[in-house]
């Protein structure tokens, strides 16, 4: 009970830098008006204004490859979530710093390298020229995006599956091949329904940044291709409707926070998914 001190340089730190903001978007979403206290007007305008058909169509399109990008990376991370849980402890460290290195990097500068790569004069295209071709159209389109995402993302999916998979307790594997039971009925019983904590909070810490970028379809698509994240921007940094952005905010708050109630959910149910194997 003494220690309880220690907690609140920490409690100080959330209201100062979450629950005030958090207040003051909610504050802006709600109301009218240009900044003076004395003009304050409480509205749902802000909301309803988002129900035009081309903003619906942004959001759309952001859930969209939101979801792609997280079915490409849990397609693509899974497998070698395994491939390096079943690797000696020394093979495994150095795959994992393999994955681990590339987000020292800052995040800006990871999406600019793909303009290299990918642009028309770009690596790709210059070796596809040299082999007598004709260049391709791989960037500003929703492709380019997509990889961006895949790209940034995937060790977001791969960590917290390969800590699942790493913990699971070799014995029930054993005895189960002992009963006679294939690598696939060893995978669809044991190892898949074990790894699941692992899959979902991989979708959750995927699906949540994919859905709200702004910056890899900014640079890969070229501002062709306007995501959620990319309208709040221009509301604050452009147009400076900082209501209506505040408002953005809070419908994509309100749905990730819907989002992550209905994996947390699901997380509980198949929670001890060892049990009742057979």
């Amino acid at each position: 009970m003494k220690t309880k001190w220690i907690a609140y340089p920490y409690i100080v730190w959330m209201i100062i830098f979450i629950l005030v903001p958090l207040a003051l978007i909610l504050l802006y979403s709600l109301t009218l008006g240009d900044g003076d206290i004395t003009d304050i007007e409480f509205t749902l305008e802000n909301f309803k204004k988002f129900l035009d058909p081309r903003y619906i169509d942004v959001l759309w399109r952001s859930i969209s490859l939101a979801l792609k990008s997280t079915a490409i990376t849990l397609a693509l991370g899974y497998p070698i979530a395994m491939i390096i849980s079943r690797e000696n402890i020394k093979k495994r460290n150095a795959m994992i710093l393999l994955f681990v290195i590339p987000m020292w990097m800052n995040f800006l500068l990871r999406t600019y390298a793909w303009l290299t790569l990918l642009g028309k004069n770009g690596f790709i295209n210059y070796i596809i020229v040299k082999l007598g071709f004709q260049p391709l159209n791989l960037i500003y389109n929703d492709g380019a995006v997509l990889l961006g995402m895949v790209y940034n993302f995937l060790p977001f999916m791969v960590l917290p599956i390969y800590s699942v998979l790493i913990k699971i307790d070799k014995s029930l594997v054993e005895a189960a091949e002992d009963l006679g039971a294939g690598k696939m009925k060893v995978f669809t019983k044991i190892i898949f329904p074990l790894s699941i904590p692992g899959i979902i909070t991989g979708i959750t810490m995927v699906f949540m940044p994919a859905v709200s970028t702004f910056v890899i379809s900014r640079l890969l698509g070229g501002g062709q291709y306007m995501l959620i994240g990319n309208l709040v921007e221009q509301q604050f940094l452009g147009t400076g409707d900082w209501h209506f952005g505040s408002a953005i905010s809070i419908i994509m708050m309100v749905f990730i926070l819907i989002t992550m109630g209905i994996t947390a959910k699901f997380d509980e149910d198949k929670e001890g998914g060892g049990d009742g194997l057979w």
